[in-house]
């Protein structure tokens, strides 16, 4: 019987893996002149030892997630390394699963297993997304700026050096003045912005919503409160996107070719590609994280079409896809099922729209309080 269910169930995963692979590449496919048989050949002549490299190292950035997650959180409480990795594993695979609605899973998981109050757990991960926006920002600007020769030199398209630079300076320009406002922010706006919005946070519609998003955005902020704790979130946060930057270039060194030309500034700039990518929906190629992979590859590096869209392909499933190899067998041992997750998922964000939390109906839980 057991044997039974798990071929069922890697048969189940298999499916989806092909569906999702058919819908995001629906029109990728199909541009003129598309080669399947190319495309094949490619991903027959990867190295697999890079690919299954790439694969382990995307699990130890599951982990320094985790471990900057516990970092965040020790003024709320005391929540164990184990139990926020695999959170963190099945809150991935969820989304992959069920789509950007499951975003929410992970930080109810933490919640309920280490009994930490849900606000303060949705501000750390309001806090986390401002590390990894203003990471994938740092990423850019590097690879614009500080490498433009190596970059060019190892392949990048000339034409783009000048774009390249002038949009390295602006998002240098934009990222010091964020930071300044987040220092303003935490050490003089969040109390006098608090009494602002306590008359919306009263209110209903929109008005609750946004002082809802403020006080998610206050209440993580308020994880980091010594020179430490941002120097911690700082390292934490270099080494993940760092590491993640190494997948990128080992998984296009894997395919070889043109790909081979790619080196560490080059994998940042794809990279970042990748992370405007999966919150722009591009036009021509189906938009997402996987054409933004695409189009850095032909376009900026003029890689030909067929290893690129592999390339793209096989990315998408190590840094994304792979999630689930882990977090389906996680959400069985733990008695999960989809429709309970996709019905946690509804539920908070009905309880968001009203400007609360799953579990917090009137007000925020405060620090040391049990849930709700």
């Amino acid at each position: 019987m057991r044997g039974s269910l798990r071929k069922l169930l890697v048969a189940v995963l298999a499916l989806v893996v092909l569906g999702a692979l058919t819908y995001r590449f629906r029109s990728l496919i199909t541009l003129q002149g598309f080669s399947w048989d190319r495309l094949w050949h490619s991903v027959q002549q990867a190295r697999m030892s890079l690919l299954l490299l790439s694969l382990v190292t995307i699990y130890i950035c599951y982990a320094i997630r985790a471990l900057r997650w516990v970092r965040f959180s020790r003024y709320l409480g005391r929540p164990t390394f184990v139990n926020v990795f695999t959170s963190t594993v099945i809150g991935f695979a969820t989304i992959f699963l069920l789509g950007r609605a499951a975003e929410p899973i992970r930080p109810l998981l933490i919640a309920r297993k280490d009994r930490l109050p849900i606000s303060g757990t949705f501000g750390i991960y309001v806090l986390e997304r401002v590390f990894d926006i203003g990471s994938s920002v740092v990423i850019l600007v590097v690879s614009l700026l500080l490498f433009p020769g190596t970059l060019f030199s190892g392949g990048a398209n000339s034409a783009w050096e000048a774009r390249a630079r002038a949009a390295g300076f602006m998002l240098l320009a934009g990222l010091l003045a964020a930071v300044v406002f987040l220092v303003y922010f935490r050490l003089h706006g969040a109390v006098a912005l608090e009494r602002r919005l306590a008359r919306w946070r009263a209110s209903t519609g929109w008005r609750r919503r946004t002082a809802g998003i403020f006080a998610g955005f206050s209440e993580g902020l308020q994880a980091i409160q010594t020179f430490p704790d941002l120097i911690a979130a700082a390292f934490y946060s270099t080494v993940h996107w760092a590491l993640i930057a190494m997948v990128y270039l080992w998984v296009a060194h894997s395919f070889g070719g043109g790909l081979a030309a790619i080196d560490f500034p080059g994998a940042m700039l794809v990279l970042a590609f990748t992370m405007v990518g999966s919150a722009l929906q591009l036009p021509a190629v189906g938009g997402g994280s996987q054409a933004a992979s695409f189009l850095a590859f032909t376009v900026i590096f003029g890689v030909e079409r067929e290893p690129a869209a592999a390339a793209a392909i096989v990315l998408w499933l190590i840094t994304f896809a792979s999630s689930s190899l882990a977090g389906v067998p996680l959400l069985i041992r733990e008695g999960w099922s989809m429709g309970e997750l996709r019905r946690l998922a509804r539920a908070e964000a009905e309880a968001e729209a009203a400007g609360a939390h799953v579990g917090e109906p009137d007000v925020a839980a405060k620090p040391g309080e049990p849930l709700r």
